[in-house]
């Protein structure tokens, strides 16, 4: 039986997509975000292995709170590196009629086989995909992310093309994503895409850091004060948020 690695289960989540959400935060992260507040999800190995029918089974004790709009949302880590147990666990929620939200990076994503058809396939039973843009600019991106973001702007791509309703997610770090240049640049990227129902800023925040320390991992953004509200403010008019 396939199992996924878990890190957390939130049984009452309101800002993770539509409604009121059951999430499951998978392990394993192939990015190593400066900001990241879950820096315990990297490693892929958890003690925590639960079958699709143990989550959904639990999920289903919630749904009387869902109302029409709420359902199940799959987090991180980045839940596309456990691809094969996220098309297993959205296919049986779609069987059970539940909703389903994807919170993603998308790092991982690929063109190339097997990992295509399978996110192909994915996409059937997904019915909204909260996608994290780290940085518009492919060198920044490495920089904040150890990774570029060519293949990342290429599943947004898809996901227009496909129809696929969008949430655009951006992190506002002073210093790092905080540039009207940068921020522009994004916002001209977004209005490319068909899909896209919401954008939001997410104002960078220092609530993970002890985690770095307790991992013994330097923390390069220690200092760093987060945004004003001013520029919150001015990243969103840029952005388009609503």
């Amino acid at each position: 039986m396939l199992k996924g690695a878990i890190h957390s289960i939130e049984t009452f989540g309101s800002v993770d997509g539509p409604g009121v959400r059951f999430l499951i935060f998978l392990k394993g992260c192939n990015m190593r975000c400066r900001y990241c507040h879950n820096v315990d999800t990297w490693d892929g190995k958890s003690e925590d292995m639960r079958s699709v029918e143990e989550l959904l089974d639990m999920a289903e004790r919630y749904r009387a709170y869902w109302g029409k709009d709420g359902g199940i949302t799959v987090s991180g880590g980045e839940a596309l590196l456990q691809i094969d147990f996220l098309l297993e666990l959205f296919k049986e929620a779609k069987k059970r009629g539940m909703n389903t939200c994807l919170d993603t990076s998308a790092q991982p994503y690929t063109t190339e086989e097997p990992f295509y058809s399978k996110f192909v396939e994915l996409m059937d039973y997904t019915d909204t995909v909260l996608l994290d843009l780290k940085h518009i600019d492919s060198e920044e991106h490495k920089k904040l992310t150890g990774h570029p973001n060519e293949n990342i702007l290429e599943c947004a791509r898809y996901l227009s093309e496909r129809n696929i309703p969008v949430w655009i997610r951006h992190v506002l770090v002073p210093g790092v994503t905080d540039d009207d240049v940068y921020l522009k640049q994004l916002r001209a990227f977004i209005d490319t895409l068909q899909n896209v129902d919401r954008v939001e800023v997410l104002p960078y925040h220092t609530f993970g850091e002890y985690k770095w320390e307790e991992l013994g991992i330097p923390y390069t953004l220690k200092g760093v004060e987060p945004p004003t509200e001013e520029r919150v403010k001015n990243a969103k008019t840029i952005l388009g948020c609503k």
